[in-house]
This record gives structure tokens, C-alpha cells and sequence, in this order.
């Protein structure tokens, strides 16, 4: 037998084939794919920033413009409360997580149709894609938080050990954020009526939001309870006690940790099982 006949034989062969139920959710194939994940991570990363002027300034100048903002608006003009810490930083610690939140969600709901050149053209586990673009929001994160820090120098803030639980809190908006979006991401490769809707969508989470306002300010009642049905919720009150020393979520994280769980297990099944069509219909 020859050198290359030998040598092909050795070839790993990959046989493509459908996902056997609903919940085979092929999680052993991304991660025989993580070198990928991590090119296209990276990709996302420099392209975003790449002929910018003020390059990845870009991404701490937003948040503080906006808290700024919000503190002469509504900490001023409406005078609503912060739970006793300065209004700037009370809004900035919970701009952290929900701007994580809301660019993870918006990339990965778009994620597909927007690679579709790559999806027609080679085979590779699909749920890489909105995966790449929820964790492509990290870095974002990271600067941001070194702009918290500034901000809790600037006012005298000492966090105390639930700082620790920051990455924890963080975790929990990125997985909230791919589980919407690969239901959003799927859906958009057949309607896509869905790229249109999802920004609004994102416009409305914000005000469902204690963003800049205390989830304290609620009122008990049916719509305290549909309100804390919002994983956001407890994971924007999570960073405030964590960086500010507020009151602890509570009961806010229970619940919506159990909507995440069920919205993530549903939406990998939901994915699997329409990723299949994807290459046709993008």
C-alpha cells in the first residue's frame, strides 16, 4: 500500500447527520469547534473597532455620556431615589450588566443571517455563531469596569466581599442573553421581520429594567410579580449591592434564574432542531 493511500486512510472522517430527539444537543461537537469560536470571538473583537478614531475608547465613553444623562434627567429633574449612593454610580452599575446584556442579545439574535456566507459554504456546529457573539461582549464588559472602578474611587465607594459575586452576576446576563438569542437567531433566518423587532425589543427590556430606577420603587402586587419574572432584574440589583453595598437581591435571583434555565434548555433544542435548514433558507 502506498504513502498516500495510507495517509488518506488515516484521515479523520466527519459524518454529518441529524440530531437524533429534541434534546441531542451536540454541546461535545462546539467544543471540538473552540479553536473557531475563539478566531471568530477575536474577529468580531477587531473588526468592531478596526479605522475608529477613538477605537475601544468608543465602548467607555457610551455608558458614561449616558449615565451623566440620567443622573441630570431623572436624579435631579425627578428626583428618583439611588438607595443612598451617588446617582451617577447607582445608573453606571447597572449600565455594566445590561449593556452586556443588550449587545450580546442584539449580535447573537442577527448572528446567522449575518455569516451567511459562511454558513453555505463549510460545516461546522451552528451554535458557534450567536455563541461568538455573546461572548465577543466581554471585552466591552471589562472596560467598562475599570470605568466603575474610577467611579467608586471618585465617590469614596469600598465594595465589600459580594464584589466577589460580579463575575457570577455577569455570567448569569450572558447566558440570559444567548438564551433569547438563539431563539431570536434561529426565528430570524426564517422571519425576518425578527432583525427588525429586535431592537425594539431591547428599548423595551431596558424601561422593564431597573436601569435607572430601584426595583424597590415596584409596588407589591401582581405586577411586582410579573416584574420579577425579568432575569435582569435581579442581576442588575445583584451588581449594585455587590459594587455599592444596596440591598441584596433576595428573592429576585431565584425565579429568574429558574426562566433562564428553562429558556436556554428550550431554545439549544429549538436550535438544534431547526439549524438543519439553515443553510437553505439563509
Amino acid at each position: 500500500m502506498s504513502a498516500s493511500s495510507a495517509a488518506a486512510r488515516s484521515q479523520v472522517r466527519v459524518r454529518i447527520e441529524p440530531g437524533r430527539g429534541w434534546f441531542d444537543l451536540g454541546l461535545g461537537e462546539v467544543w471540538q469547534y473552540r479553536d473557531l469560536l475563539g478566531f471568530l470571538v477575536w474577529r468580531d473583537v477587531k473588526v468592531r473597532y478596526k479605522q475608529t478614531l477613538l477605537g475601544i475608547a468608543w465602548v467607555a465613553i457610551q455608558p458614561v455620556f449616558t449615565a451623566v444623562l440620567f443622573a441630570v434627567l431623572l436624579g435631579r429633574v425627578a428626583n428618583l431615589p439611588s438607595e443612598g449612593a451617588p446617582y451617577v454610580a447607582f445608573v453606571f452599575a447597572a449600565l455594566l450588566p445590561w449593556q452586556l446584556f443588550s449587545t450580546a442579545l442584539l449580535r447573537a439574535g442577527t448572528s446567522l443571517v449575518g455569516s451567511a456566507n459562511l454558513l453555505t459554504k463549510v460545516y461546522f456546529p451552528r451554535l458557534v455563531i450567536p455563541l461568538s457573539a455573546v461572548l465577543g461582549g466581554l471585552v466591552d464588559f471589562l472596560v467598562s469596569l475599570g470605568v466603575m472602578a474610577a467611579l467608586l474611587v471618585r465617590y469614596h465607594i469600598t465594595p465589600g466581599w459580594p464584589i466577589a459575586l460580579v463575575p457570577v452576576f455577569a455570567l448569569m446576563a450572558l447566558v440570559a442573553a444567548f438564551a433569547v438569542g438563539i431563539w431570536l437567531a434561529a426565528l430570524n433566518v426564517r422571519f425576518r421581520d425578527v432583525q427588525q423587532a429586535i431592537p425594539f425589543l431591547v428599548q423595551v427590556w431596558m424601561f422593564a429594567s431597573p436601569v435607572v430606577y430601584s426595583a424597590n420603587v415596584v409596588p407589591p402586587g401582581p405586577l411586582r410579580l410579573v416584574y420579577e419574572l425579568n432575569p435582569l432584574t435581579g442581576v442588575i440589583q445583584g451588581f449594585r449591592w455587590a459594587l455599592l453595598g444596596t440591598a441584596p437581591p433576595d428573592r429576585l435571583m431565584a425565579v429568574p434564574f429558574a426562566v433562564v434555565v428553562i429558556l436556554l434548555v428550550g431554545g439549544l433544542a429549538f436550535f438544534r432542531r431547526s439549524e438543519d435548514t439553515f443553510a437553505d433558507v439563509v
